[in-house]
């Protein structure tokens, strides 16, 4: 079974050593520094930094962008699926439950777009993903805005206070909090 596992960043290593983990893609803004835990492997760590915004980056703001996107998609389809894949931003509710939709539409394109975000808020009351990341990630894998409109149909996640890992399966129903 194919399993992605999103956390905030304090509880990466944790989740990482709970479940096995050897590869992570990490969502941060430049001036977050952080340790890679020692069981992903550094080959198989992508740090895309961004800000959460949803808006054209201005200043010193990152805004998710096409190339974030394709990095995730490219990273993605080199996993090899053996141990689940660590996904981590600053709080674990919007741009890495972003990009675990990306990642599993990635994977498994067949799969309905409504069904996979009902699947990520079954497992997370609290996750409203990026809608930036969204809207292209939709663009870029062909979904034709089913993808966009699947996430603002089950609206903004209840508020979270940014210690409420998750795990989603790529196609199957999810397990739900961890």
């Amino acid at each position: 079974m194919t399993v992605i596992i999103v956390a905030p960043l304090a509880r990466i290593a944790e989740m990482a050593v709970k479940h096995g983990a050897r590869e992570m893609i990490s969502l941060m803004a430049r001036e977050q520094a952080f340790h890679r835990p020692g069981v992903i492997q550094a080959h198989r760590h992508l740090l895309l930094n961004m800000n959460d915004i949803s808006f054209k980056g201005t200043g010193t703001l990152m805004s998710p962008d096409e190339t974030h996107v394709q990095e995730i998609i490219d990273f993605v389809r080199g996993w090899d699926q053996c141990a689940p894949l660590l996904i981590h931003c600053w709080m674990g509710v919007s741009r890495s439950p972003a990009a675990a939709l990306i990642a599993a539409l990635a994977l498994a394109p067949e799969q309905e777009d409504g069904a996979l975000v009902r699947r990520l808020r079954a497992a997370s009351p609290y996750a409203t993903p990026n809608t930036r990341l969204v809207q292209i990630g939709d663009d870029m894998l062909g979904r034709g805005g089913q993808l966009v409109d699947s996430v603002r149909a089950i609206g903004r996640g209840a508020d979270a206070d940014g210690n409420a890992p998750f795990t989603l399966n790529v196609e199957e129903p999810t397990a739900g909090t961890i």
